[in-house]
């Protein structure tokens, strides 16, 4: 599956949209996924649960570590409270959006 429709380029980075399993086996970015309603997300799970925002903290140190950025460069911009996320990642965009689908075509094959 094309992962295309999980993130936008913006201004400086771009804009990532998530869904987030807490409390899961593993900590790891599961490829890419579609929701019932047709939007495209790239599925993360943490091993954090979700209380006092640490599950938050991990799914922005996984994605930082998985898209080879620091913790820093990976914002919280909507969802904090729910398991569907946007994650906005500084940085160069062709850079990010070339990872971004390495990410989608490996869980793909």
């Amino acid at each position: 599956m094309t992962g295309e429709g999980a993130w936008r380029v913006v201004p400086g980075g771009v804009e990532v949209r998530v869904r987030v399993t807490p409390r899961g086996d593993r900590d790891a970015v599961d490829g890419v996924d579609r929701l019932s309603d047709g939007r495209a997300v790239v599925k993360v799970r943490v091993r954090a649960a979700p209380e006092n925002g640490v599950a938050n903290d991990a799914v922005r140190h996984i994605v930082a570590t998985t898209l080879h950025r620091p913790s820093s460069a990976v914002s919280l911009s909507a969802g904090a409270a729910a398991r569907v996320k946007t994650l906005v990642i500084a940085g160069d965009p062709t850079l990010l959006s070339d990872r971004l689908r390495q990410v989608a075509a490996s869980e793909a094959a």
